[in-house]
């Protein structure tokens, strides 16, 4: 199993970023995928959640309304837009298949004027 996580940066509060999650090493389309992040001293929160079709997806209340996911099986990757980012929501970035314990090296974020 290979999880890559790209698309992070260093972006001004207001500002957007793409983030994607190559995922190779399993049948990508069977599994719901998941972001998480951890921020500097806390730990890691559950972000957003897709099922297997991308029929339905979860947020959590900190970042609704201002996050989507989606996922491309076609491609074995999974999105996340960020928009209207905050200084809060600096941190790492990670993608996770549910019910496989593995974890990419994740993106960072950064958000700050």
């Amino acid at each position: 199993v290979h999880i890559v996580e790209s698309g992070g940066g260093l972006v001004q509060p207001g500002g957007s970023l793409r983030l994607s999650c190559a995922a190779s090493g399993f049948t990508f389309s069977r599994y719901h995928m998941r972001w998480y992040r951890q921020a500097p001293g806390k730990e890691r929160e559950l972000v957003a959640a897709i099922t297997t079709t991308g029929d339905n997806t979860n947020y959590a209340d900190s970042v609704k309304g201002r996050v989507t996911i989606s996922r491309d099986n076609a491609n074995n990757t999974v999105y996340l837009q960020l928009n209207s980012l905050k200084p809060e929501d600096t941190a790492v970035y990670y993608c996770k298949a549910l019910g496989l314990k593995y974890w990419g090296q994740g993106t960072q974020v950064t958000v700050s004027s």
